[in-house]
């Protein structure tokens, strides 16, 4: 039985990879992502269908989606981070941004990288009249054997974070994660 967020994630991952083999799409793999995070040191959390399956949820995902608080001071840690996967960074069109910590300073960045793609909020984005900034201070921590430290959205945030994008499959995700015992 697998019990515990990472071994979920781990999981998740390894049949991620399954399916990518059988199309040829990028295998999703989050993990170099998230320990040059840990490595780097950054304050980010991560939310979304990865933190849904660090909660239990089945269903599977292929980008992984970060929150962070948007201080400046905060910034050059998360780019180093970045920087350390090959990250690319863009701007919410798709336009290339340098990969700089300037570039993370606004409500919402994408990356792409070998293993994951997927945006770098900060509690600027409007996200439905939720103030996600306290999302933050609730969020919960996954440590691995190996000392990996992943900081993920705690399971009620992260509820009323789909509840209020209100999109179909965001819904379906709150029903989900509502049902799971705990």
């Amino acid at each position: 039985m697998i019990d515990t967020p990472l071994e979920r994630l781990r999981a998740a991952t390894r049949r991620a990879r399954d399916l990518a083999g059988a199309d040829d799409a990028p295998a999703f793999d989050p993990f170099p992502l998230l320990e040059a995070l840990h490595r780097h040191g950054a304050r980010a959390v991560v939310i979304g269908q990865v933190a849904g399956i660090m909660h239990g949820s089945t269903e599977p995902t292929r980008d992984l989606d970060l929150l962070w608080d948007g201080d400046p001071a905060h910034a050059p840690a998360l780019t180093a981070a970045l920087a350390a996967v090959g990250a690319r960074l863009m701007d919410e069109s798709g336009r290339p941004l340098p990969a700089r910590p300037d570039s993370l300073l606004r409500p919402k960045t994408q990356f792409t990288s070998a293993g994951a793609d997927g945006d770098c909020c900060t509690p600027a984005l409007a996200w439905g009249g939720l103030q996600v900034g306290d999302c933050l201070d609730r969020a919960v921590a996954a440590t691995g054997p190996d000392g990996l430290v992943v900081r993920y959205v705690c399971r009620e945030d992260l509820i009323r974070m789909r509840r209020a994008l209100g999109r179909p499959k965001d819904l379906r995700r709150a029903d989900e994660l509502d049902a799971l015992p705990g």
